[in-house]
């Protein structure tokens, strides 16, 4: 027997994952010890990207309080009222009850998935979307399945080709609202669409709803299923985002739909919560101070990544090669290259040619034409100069 499969049969199968570094990573790494600066466009971290905090943000975690050990498996009382009222501001009605706080969205999707789930069971899940969802459903031992979301002027879901992927063994459907990396919101057809649907075949809905408060036009209307009152609907937020203190490690999820399934998926996810107690004494108790600084922080990095996105749009309007794709929220955009283009091969073209990173679109599990996909995070000056040297060093 090889080393390699004496290897694998000592490890779960679920963690049989390729090792390997891909070639965009090995090419950044020469790079770099070669000494050459790479202009990241890339980077989603907002605590890497330059933005100003509040200087008193920290203050909240040296209160005596947070030495003080009482844990709620739900979430602290206080922390859960602070969210309520960060929906009650954006004209939601959520009561405290029906909020369950995680240290993070990944452990949210997880405890939903050990609450929905048998091992074997189907969760559908947008294409193109998080890289993440792939290792979120090896580790829970469920079947991930995609339904198709396709761009004509902007991104709709295909409804037909997510109907036909629902078998006896689904048991959600996970919205992501707006998409990441498309940054499209899920329109009201869809939604009532897959309301219906939902409601019919029995599945419950899992709104990820993270980048909601980063939409680029605020006058346009957009749906949250944080109110939905039919069948049963998780909807996801977090610090991550909506305060890009991603190192917080604070997030949530709130139940809503028929009265008597909500109760016994709170009774069931209070135990899977209350075996892991995972949320931090001091992030809770700082979480009403800390929301109270939404606005200001939601301005920085929407006037930030609006102003991304318009630049990249007024530099790339005169290449008849690419276009950018509309974006309507969240931190990205996506440009589409031209047909038969090896995405992977235009990613280090500009790599060693402008020391330029972007991401090729298989990252995101885009399917259709090559795309590549950039961050609206960094500094204006460094994204600007980025996109103008791969402009000026064209793969295509």
């Amino acid at each position: 027997m090889s080393e390699e499969s004496v290897l694998k049969n000592r490890f779960a199968r679920r963690t049989n994952w390729s090792f390997d570094i891909n070639r965009v990573t090995e090419t950044v790494n020469q790079l770099r010890l070669q000494g050459n600066t790479i202009l990241d466009l890339t980077c989603s971290n907002p605590t890497q990207c330059g933005f100003s905090y509040p200087k008193n943000m920290l203050s909240p975690l040296s209160a005596l309080e947070n030495l003080s050990y009482a844990p709620d498996p739900q979430g602290l009382p206080r922390a859960r009222q602070a969210v309520s009222d960060y929906y009650r501001r954006r004209g939601f009605d959520v009561a405290p009850e029906r909020i369950f706080l995680t240290a993070s969205s990944s452990e949210a999707y997880s405890a939903l998935f050990r609450l929905l789930t048998d091992p074997g069971d189907h969760v559908l899940f947008p294409r193109p979307s998080y890289p993440l969802f792939q290792f979120l459903g090896a580790l829970n031992d469920i079947v991930l399945d995609t339904y198709p979301i396709y761009y004509d002027t902007q991104w709709r879901i295909d409804f037909k080709a997510l109907s036909a992927w629902v078998t006896a063994r689904t048991k959600a459907i996970v919205l992501v609202n707006p998409n990441n990396p498309t940054g499209s919101f899920v329109g009201h057809e869809s939604l009532m669409q897959i309301k219906a649907l939902c409601l019919e075949k029995g599945l419950a809905i899992i709104s990820d709803e993270v980048f909601w408060d980063f939409a680029f036009d605020e006058t346009a209307v957009h749906e949250s299923l944080v109110s939905h009152q039919r069948g049963l609907t998780f909807v996801l937020g977090g610090l991550s985002k909506a305060l890009g203190l991603p190192q917080m490690k604070l997030s949530w999820m709130v139940l809503s739909g028929d009265e008597p399934l909500v109760a016994q998926a709170a009774a069931r996810l209070e135990m899977i919560s209350d075996t892991y107690l995972s949320v931090n004494t001091p992030v809770q108790n700082a979480l009403e101070s800390w929301l109270n600084c939404d606005v200001p922080m939601r301005n920085m990095i929407l006037n930030r990544v609006r102003a991304n996105y318009n630049f990249l749009k007024e530099a790339v309007a005169h290449v008849e090669e690419v276009t950018v794709l509309h974006v309507e929220g969240g931190w990205y955009a996506m440009l589409r290259l031209p047909d038969g283009l090896s995405e992977e091969e235009a990613v280090l073209s500009v790599l060693r040619e402008a020391q330029v990173l972007v991401h090729p679109g298989y990252f995101f599990d885009c399917a259709e034409a090559p795309y590549w996909v950039v961050s609206l995070l960094p500094p204006e000056a460094l994204f600007k100069t980025g996109v103008e040297r791969i402009l000026k060093h064209p793969c295509w």
